[in-house]
């Protein structure tokens, strides 16, 4: 891990366990077998959704984009970032959104579907 990374799992600490993975050139946070955030480089994005995502925008955060598209994950206020009490309540937006995400079930288009089903 990287100092940053260990910051970052300091940070999310009062939310409970955060387990960091290498990903895509940054790090993945988990919290109870969920990825919640994405740090890349010194930012860090929270995981949203539609219940959460005008909360982020409200607080003036912006979405992480890749190859030009906007992903489900938000920066964090800057008040958040150097304090533990700050961040607990959008890490548990981001908590929540990742749960509702697990919920969800994907859809597979026509054409994938399992040989014999209709």
């Amino acid at each position: 891990m990287n100092g940053f990374v260990d910051h970052l799992r300091d940070l999310f600490g009062l939310l409970g366990p955060i387990r960091a993975r290498s990903m895509f050139g940054g790090h993945g946070l988990y919290h109870d077998g969920r990825m919640i955030a994405l740090a890349m480089g010194e930012g860090v994005y929270l995981k949203t959704d539609e219940e959460t995502r005008p909360a982020f925008a409200a607080a003036g955060c912006r979405p992480f984009e890749y190859a030009g598209k906007a992903l489900s994950y938000w920066s964090v206020p800057a008040a958040a970032m150097d304090d533990p009490q700050a961040m607990l309540p959008w890490a548990r937006l981001a908590h929540a959104a990742a749960l509702r995400k697990a919920r969800t079930p994907r859809r597979r288009p026509r054409g994938d579907r399992p040989p014999g089903r209709r």
